[in-house]
């Protein structure tokens, strides 16, 4: 799980996000982005609607499986973004770990969020 500073609390920033952000999609999440002067750190959310599973258990594993790759990804980033992962797909409960992790830095680099290592 990623640390509470790393995260959008209130519903504000992230309808703003929703309203203004690029767009990326994937075949499991689709990626809003958007790139923020104003903060010091980058904040990330992670979105599970009750249309993709219907269970809160199986939501809430999407959602740590999702924040446990943004944790270990963050450093790679050039700037700093306000960022929703909102997965569409049901199948991110069951791909494999290595899958899901090429398939958000595929996205995360398609972005240009990335800087050059």
């Amino acid at each position: 799980m990623i640390a509470s500073q790393f995260r959008f609390h209130g519903h504000g920033s992230l309808r703003y996000l929703f309203k203004n952000a690029q767009a990326i999609r994937s075949r499991h999440v689709t990626v809003k982005y958007i790139k923020n002067p104003h903060r010091k750190k980058s904040r990330f959310a992670v979105v599970v609607s009750k249309k993709v599973h219907k269970s809160a258990v199986g939501r809430n594993r999407m959602r740590r499986r999702l924040y446990e790759i943004v944790r270990n990804e963050q450093v790679r980033f050039d700037g700093i973004y306000d960022v929703a992962i909102i997965v569409t797909s049901a199948e991110v409960i069951s791909v494999e770990h290595a899958d899901l992790k090429r398939a958000i830095r595929e996205v995360f680099t398609r972005a240009g969020m990335y800087n050059s290592l």
